[in-house]
């Protein structure tokens, strides 16, 4: 028997439970914040508008697959501490885990 593809397992998840996932979401301001002292710079697109068309973008693209994509501001002073908190470097897996917990916490909080 072949494995899912992820689109089916998505599909085949959403027919039990919604999924929600947070996308990280920035102001020109706060993108340029965190790009300015990020590890890994050239993760970034070239542009705060080169990014925000590729992460709406993105975010429709789970939406249409049935996921339920929010956005998830980042707030430069609450991530700098954040990875102070948890020895972590601004690096992509530090960002996607910080909007991960706050997308947990406020998820927790409606609930």
């Amino acid at each position: 028997m072949r494995k899912p593809t992820l689109y089916q397992s998505i599909k085949a998840k959403r027919r039990t439970q919604s999924l929600v996932i947070g996308v990280t979401w920035y102001t020109p301001e706060t993108w340029a914040q965190v790009k300015a002292t990020a590890v890994d710079p050239e993760c970034f697109e070239d542009s705060f508008e080169k990014w925000k068309t590729m992460a709406v973008a993105a975010r429709r693209n789970f939406q249409r697959s049935g996921v339920m994509a929010l956005e998830c501001q980042v707030v430069p002073e609450e991530f700098f501490a954040w990875c102070a908190r948890n020895e972590r470097q601004n690096d992509s897996t530090a960002r996607g885990e910080y909007v991960s917990e706050k997308l947990s916490a406020a998820h927790d909080a409606g609930s």
